[in-house]
């Protein structure tokens, strides 16, 4: 009885394991120096080819802002939305539709192998 139950919804499980979705694409980072919403030369160049990429597809990019942990949390969920913003804007400006970007300030979070990892945009071309 226990042996045609499993047969019977073997099927179903197939179809919920094939219907898993997909991966997230690729983010493309950009770093930035403490407290600041600037790029330098090396990062801007980065937003300008992550730019090129984006400009072929019709899909979503999508814009995430971080922060480090140091300092009050409200500034730095502002930092990384000025963050965001400001790599959206240099995304838009370099011939990404402004529809197809979206913003997503993630804030502070804690450091990672290094602190600058902390402060960085990730940049998801589909996704």
């Amino acid at each position: 009885m226990r042996r045609r139950h499993l047969l019977a919804t073997a099927p179903a499980l197939l179809a919920a394991a094939c219907t898993a979705p997909a991966p997230a694409p690729p983010a493309i980072a950009v770093f930035f120096t403490a407290d600041s919403a600037s790029l330098d030369g090396e990062a801007a160049e980065v937003v300008r080819r992550a730019a090129a990429a984006a400009r072929g597809g019709t899909g979503p990019v999508t814009v995430l802002g971080f922060a480090g942990p140091a300092g009050g949390v409200a500034y730095n969920r502002a930092l990384s939305e000025a963050r965001a913003q400001h790599v959206a804007d240099m995304l838009i400006a370099n011939g990404v539709a402004r529809e197809r970007v979206r913003i997503v300030p993630r804030g502070p979070v804690p450091f990672e192998a290094m602190a600058t990892e902390s402060r960085r945009v990730e940049i998801r071309i589909g996704g």
